[in-house]
């Protein structure tokens, strides 16, 4: 059975990775930022008849002691960590560069590019030293060179992302490592929700936006989960939204009346 540990995993994409991983028969190790959201996710993942399986540490990946205690905690349970994935990120109000608040450039930049650097660090010199292992870091808006304005700070940090791992699957040549990413597309998490908590006029009107390119988390996860207990390459980019299905839903969306809201959701 792999052990995967997922950084970034008590909520949204990287929750719904951990609960494929475990429908499959893995070991996991989830994180978040407080003991609190890692204890509920740890017990509502345990639900399901894995609680032997899953297990959780406190990690803010802006500090380099607390990834390498999450992997310290892997190995210390279960002897390995076959794949590592850095999914931890947060966003920014969709506003300019400047008028955002004092002090979120920075926590979004040492969380989405300094904290993913690190713990490609910590992951990589594990691996070369148990004999291999796979880091996957996740895409997201501005990773395929898209532009768009309120998304300064945020896409310029998965920009940096995609070079970074591009940049290490370079390096880890000739070793047992192996490096690649996840591109899961436009996804309905906090990270699509949370700008407009205070704008639910705008909201609505992201929404028509969302209902023709966003996905929820559970039709979207299994396949990437799938797709990485697979792969076998370093390198890989498992992508979800690939162009041509982006360019059928922009396509199809005048003759389809597509809705992936339900009403339990809730903004922000």
């Amino acid at each position: 059975m792999p052990t995967v540990v997922i950084v970034g995993s008590t909520r949204g994409i990287g929750l719904g990775l951990a609960r494929e991983f475990l429908a499959r028969g893995c070991q996991v190790m989830i994180s978040g930022r407080s003991q609190a959201a890692v204890g509920e996710a740890v017990t509502q993942l345990a639900q399901g008849g894995a609680g032997d399986r899953v297990a959780g540490q406190p990690c803010d990946v802006t500090q380099r002691a607390q990834l390498q205690a999450l992997w310290d905690a892997a190995r210390a349970r279960w002897g390995r960590v076959d794949i590592w994935i850095n999914n931890a990120g947060i966003g920014h109000d969709q506003a300019k560069l400047w008028e955002l608040a004092p002090g979120r450039v920075e926590a979004v930049v040492e969380t989405n590019l300094l904290g993913l650097m690190v713990g490609c660090q910590v992951a990589i010199a594990g691996m070369l030293a148990q004999g291999g292992g796979y880091v996957y870091n996740m895409e997201g808006f501005g990773s395929d060179g898209r532009v768009r304005a309120g998304m300064s700070v945020y896409g310029s940090t998965k920009s940096a992302v995609h070079y970074l791992t591009k940049a290490l699957v370079e390096e880890v040549k000739g070793t047992p490592v192996k490096v690649g990413s996840l591109s899961p597309g436009m996804v309905l998490t906090n990270l699509l929700t949370d700008p407009f908590k205070d704008d639910p006029k705008g909201f609505e009107q992201a929404k028509k936006a969302y209902n023709m390119l966003a996905d929820r988390v559970e039709t979207v996860t299994p396949f990437l989960v799938e797709k990485m207990l697979a792969n076998e390459k370093s390198g890989a980019r498992i992508r979800w939204l690939t162009p041509g299905k982006l360019l059928a839903r922009v396509a199809l969306a005048p003759f389809r009346k597509r809705n992936i809201f339900r009403p339990d959701d809730k903004l922000g």
